[in-house]
């Protein structure tokens, strides 16, 4: 037998333990972690101390609605992407859990880290030592269109928000303020483009793609589906509010022919699991 066959044996003892863990737990324990999830999801989203958006298209006030589909962005929170589309991370990150499905997390296009950051508590609350989170952002906001490359991005300025551009110390920052920055938290600096091809990642559970821009979510499907399991999730953050991104992943899926359904999550984001290779 060789090392590679222990390995896989190994990784195969250390799935079905996790799954046994996850089921046997008592339901006071469940109770415990449910309430920390969604306290820590009220956080992150600045729904618990309802914090004022930037103002940006002259939104000024706290509004739950809007905080809830996430479109308005949070003046202090660490995510953007509102109530709805966080539960969804949790709901896939517990899906692949309980149903052993191999494989790391990563978001390409952080900004504050939020996601991540909950990523990471929900592997911490179901004793997940065997998967990591990647966290893949340029740091210094969106690039400008490289219309000759990719005319879908043509005319498109998110680039010179500057509110965009949050430095890694700062996202590494956030994580320490709730205790999970630790050696299950990999950071990729750089450009997609630069840091995607190499990036040494075996396996991936979760994809979840947040990088607004044709450019940007091309790179990150190009580089990485084919490192997603059978089983495993694409999320697709702005796919029907920004036409670059939601070209970008239609023309990968008509390339690729991929017919598995695109599901919805709250008007903005969809989802789909990969049903083969």
């Amino acid at each position: 037998m060789t090392k590679t066959d222990l390995k896989q044996i190994s990784r195969k003892i250390l799935r079905k333990w996790i799954k046994f863990k996850i089921y046997s737990q008592s339901p006071k324990l469940t109770i415990l972690r449910d309430s920390y999830l969604q306290l820590l999801q009220n956080c992150l989203t600045g729904t618990i101390y309802e914090d004022p958006p930037i103002n940006i298209n002259d939104l000024t006030q706290y509004d739950s609605t809007l905080r809830e589909f996430g479109w308005d962005w949070p003046s202090m929170a660490h995510t953007m992407i509102g109530s709805r589309r966080m539960s969804n991370i949790r709901h896939l990150t517990e899906h692949v859990i309980k149903n052993a499905i191999p494989g790391d997390l990563i978001e390409t296009g952080v900004w504050r880290g939020g996601a991540c950051i909950y990523m990471r508590a929900i592997l911490k609350v179901y004793g997940v030592i065997d998967r990591r989170v990647w966290v893949a952002d340029s740091f210094e906001g969106l690039p400008p269109p490289n219309a000759e490359k990719y005319p879908a991005d043509a005319g498109d300025d998110f680039h010179t928000y500057n509110e965009l551009a949050v430095s890694m110390e700062e996202v590494k920052e956030n994580f320490k303020r709730y205790g999970l920055l630790d050696d299950q938290v990999v950071f990729l600096k750089g450009w997609f483009e630069d840091t995607l091809p190499g990036a040494p990642i075996e396996k991936i559970a979760i994809l979840r793609l947040d990088g607004d821009m044709y450019e940007s979510t091309i790179d990150a499907l190009d580089n990485l589906y084919h490192k997603l399991s059978i089983n495993g999730f694409v999320i697709v953050d702005d796919y029907r509010v920004v036409d670059g991104c939601q070209k970008a992943v239609d023309e990968f899926r008509e390339t690729h022919r991929i017919n598995d359904q695109l599901e919805e999550i709250d008007g903005v984001g969809v989802y789909w699991q990969k049903t083969h290779v």
